[in-house]
Formats: structure tokens, sequence, C-alpha cells
């Protein structure tokens, strides 16, 4: 069965990857290890944002880049780019003091687009018959929707492989099947430690 996968890069790393030394995951081997010999994986769409340099981790940025250059040594995937804000709010707090101000400035960061990029990739490439299945890494019930287009209305199967200890409740019902991401299958789907690529070789992140 002709099987895209669709990542939800930021939600994958937040629930499955962050703190855990499974950072420098292949994906075309977690999706290999994780569905089954029927899933013949035609593409891998990994949506994330470029991610900026903070003052308690300047080298943030660096290490995402070395990532994403080890994903494109991967046939099968390619990097859809949404949007990484960072902006200064002031919000107030929780438990003001008797007295002084009742709010505080604080650093807010958000990842803006994925969710709509994977909504319409998915419903776009259903629609174009691209896939006989379709799988979607995430544990977000914003893709509540496009995954119920795809199965009630296309008619195709769109299954969850979701990161985290639990599937979200909403999404549970709505996908034709569930896998949980595993931490052995984390840790058996690492890219080596030196890659290489047109440019030449490089390392694994030597914090990851």
């Amino acid at each position: 069965m002709r099987t895209i996968v669709y990542v939800d890069g930021f939600n994958l790393y937040y629930r499955a990857l962050r703190n855990t030394p499974y950072k420098w995951l292949n994906l075309a081997r977690l999706a290999q290890l994780n569905l089954s010999p029927r899933n013949v994986v035609t593409e891998i769409k990994y949506f994330t944002a470029r991610v900026s340099a903070r003052p308690h981790d300047p080298d943030q940025p660096v290490r995402q880049d070395i990532y994403l250059r080890a994903l494109r040594t991967l046939p099968t995937v390619s990097i859809i780019f949404g949007t990484f804000l960072t902006t200064t709010v002031r919000m107030r707090l929780a438990q003001p003091p008797a007295t002084g101000s009742a709010t505080v400035e604080v650093i807010k960061t958000e990842e803006k687009g994925s969710d709509v990029n994977i909504a319409t990739h998915l419903v776009h490439d259903a629609h174009s018959q691209r896939f006989d299945v379709a799988v979607v890494i995430t544990n977000d019930s914003d893709l509540c929707e496009p995954i119920r287009i795809v199965r009630q209305e296309l008619g195709l199967p769109v299954g969850v492989m979701y990161p985290g200890v639990h599937l979200s409740r909403q999404l549970q019902p709505l996908a034709s099947f569930v896998k949980p991401i595993r931490q052995g299958v984390l840790a058996s789907s690492q890219f080596p430690p030196l890659l290489m690529d047109a440019v030449g070789t490089f390392h694994k992140p030597p914090s990851w």
C-alpha cells in the first residue's frame, strides 16, 4: 500500500524527544519499524519551522540545521517550513503581589503554520490519489478535522502514530488505526553519528 507519512515536527520533538538521547532520529527507519511491511512509504513530509537562538541556548539553530541536513540524506523525506515566532508580551501573574505590578513581561514562543500545512498537504494528496493510506505523526487534536475529511468524505484510511504516553481523546475515534511511538523504537531508529552528503561529512550534535 502506497503510504505517505506526515510528521508534526514540533509535536514529535516536545512529546517524545526533548529530554531523551533520541533526537538524532531517522524518520524513514522509524516508519519502517513502526508500520506494517505492507506499508510502502513513498514519501515522508516533515513539517517544522526555523528556530531562533536564545540567550541560554545560542546553538539551537545550529543543531536544527545539522538535523535538517541529516533528514535531507533520506530520499523519501521533504521538509515543509512554517514560522517560529518569538515575542515579548505582558501577562498577568497567577498570584500577584499585594503591592507592585500584577503583570510581568515574558518571552512567548509559538510555532505557526505547521498545522495548516499538514492539513493542506494531507487533504490535497488524498484528492490527488497520491496514497492508499496516510499516517500522521502527531498528538495534536487540531488535526482532527483534516483527518476526518480524508477518512469520512474521501474514504481513505488515516493512521495516527502518536508521540507521548496517551493519544488525544479527540484523535482516537477518528484514526483508522493508532500506533504509539515507544522508546525502544526511537532507540533503534537513530542515524549513525557520522553522515555524508554531497557537501561532505558531518556529525551528530555533541550535546545530543
